[in-house]
């Protein structure tokens, strides 16, 4: 059987094979779906592909070609980047701000001029790129340049990013030049005091990755595979995120993993809000919470709701905590599970919430806002294997509402209409496809959600 598409979202632990079919239509179909661990370990990423492929033919009952093989993954556990700026409220932010957007896992960042306690610990962290940044376009030049010219010298062969002064990109490209070291060099992510601009040191990030993943342990055989550069499948989930946006306006998604929760909003926040903002923040933001998983970090999770509460609403504590999976066998599993999920949930917004702060000057207290402004989120969405796939993601969804009741100061949403969730598991497919046709990958979106009643 002649299909039109397949993808692939190769995961540390599993891999999820998806079979679409008439999808330059306003009604594509799902046609099946496999999963498989991920084989990375075996030093060939194909062997897991085949056999998730092989399930989704049995389940469809046919084998099949296909037009277009697309994939993302996350699989060589992420892009590890080292980050520094000038200032880390201006330049550092939002070099972190794009980092983080586009699937980079930050490891360190430094804020001025670099000395050399920071380039012993990026040799300890062995990043797999450089991201320098720092100065607004046509200001201060020297720290810069300073730092580049130390990073020229490390010997580590790693590419190199550069997102910062306009006015010194021709000294930074001399620099770099025979240093061994590949530079990228985008527009500057802070070009103007409060101006973020971190879209363009973004699709450069993802660029980085898809050359750096071919090249992964396991990894080299993908090539065979897809049509198309392999995107992280972070930044895939941000991709959908900004679809919904021009479907539905102020979004958010939530996608809980078994060893991260992420979340991605899309919102320029309440007007009223933005004239009390210190700090200028993206309109689409990610943040990933890497303490809170329900398998890897699950105990991590027990920990900060605390043993004493969960043993108040689960009598066989014990064994469930020994029997945590991220595939849960029986009901009471599969609760417990969603325990973790809510907590993971309802904490991994308000962290990438901002907040209200009250100062006082000499003309009395004065409110202040700080961080993203959520406000006017009208539309929550969940990802990921329990928010897909348990029987209670409505209820873990919606504990989020009433919480800004709660938490006063917190700048989280107040006036939510709708929840819903990617109820075939295909947001980073979905991201993925975007990047070939924007039309196609919307009307896959507009079949995937499924929206649950508020009340």
């Amino acid at each position: 059987m002649k299909i039109d598409l397949v993808t692939a979202e190769i995961g540390s632990t599993t891999t999820i094979v998806t079979l679409f079919d008439k999808i330059d239509t306003k009604k594509p179909i799902i046609l099946s779906q496999g999963e498989h661990y991920t084989t990375i370990n075996e030093g060939d990423i194909t062997i897991g592909i085949e056999r998730a492929l092989k399930i989704a033919e049995e389940r469809l009952g046919e084998k099949v070609e296909w037009n277009k093989f697309l994939a993302t993954s996350s699989a060589a556990g992420g892009l590890k980047m080292t980050v520094h700026g000038l200032v880390y409220d201006m330049t550092v932010k939002a070099s972190r701000e794009a980092a983080l957007g586009a699937g980079g896992v930050i490891k360190y960042i430094t804020a001025g001029k670099m000395r050399k306690s920071h380039l012993k610990k990026i040799l300890e962290i062995k990043p797999n790129v450089i991201f320098l940044a720092g100065g607004v376009d046509y200001g201060e030049e020297e720290t810069v340049l300073h730092n580049a010219e130390l990073l020229r010298n490390l010997p580590i062969n790693v590419p190199v990013i550069y997102a910062g002064n306009v006015a010194v990109v021709d000294e930074i490209r001399e620099i770099f030049e025979d240093s061994g070291k590949k530079l990228y060099i985008t527009e500057n992510v802070y070009p103007k005091v409060d101006q973020l601009n971190v879209e363009p040191a973004r699709k450069v990030i993802q660029e980085v990755f898809s050359e750096h993943i071919i090249h992964a342990p396991g990894m080299e055989k993908i090539e065979e595979y897809v049509d198309e550069k392999i995107i992280p499948t972070p930044a895939a989930v941000m991709r959908t995120t900004q679809l919904l946006s021009e479907l539905y306006k102020d979004v958010l998604t939530v996608d809980i993993g078994g060893a991260t929760t992420d979340v991605d909003s899309v919102t320029e926040g309440d007007p009223e809000i933005q004239s009390i903002m210190i700090n200028p923040e993206p309109v689409a933001k990610r943040t990933v919470e890497g303490d809170m998983g329900v398998f890897v970090n699950a105990h991590t999770v027990i920990e900060l709701i605390g043993e004493k509460e969960l043993r108040k609403r689960f009598e066989n504590f014990d064994k469930l905590v020994e029997e945590i999976s991220p595939y849960p066998k029986t009901i009471e599993n599969e609760k417990f599970m969603a325990a973790l999920a809510e907590y993971c949930f309802v904490e991994g917004i308000r962290r990438h919430a901002g907040r209200k702060k009250h100062i006082y000057t000499p003309l009395g207290r004065k409110t202040i806002a700080q961080g993203k402004d959520l406000t006017a989120i009208k539309y929550i969405f969940g990802t990921g294997g329990v928010l897909t796939r348990s029987k209670f993601n409505k209820t873990i969804i919606k504990s989020i509402i009433g919480q800004h009741k709660h938490h006063p100061d917190e700048l989280l949403p107040k006036e939510i209409k709708k929840i819903g969730y990617d109820k075939n598991y295909i947001f980073a497919p979905i991201g993925v496809i975007s990047t070939i046709d924007k039309e196609i990958a919307i009307n896959i979106l507009k079949e995937d959600i499924e929206f649950f009643n508020i009340d």
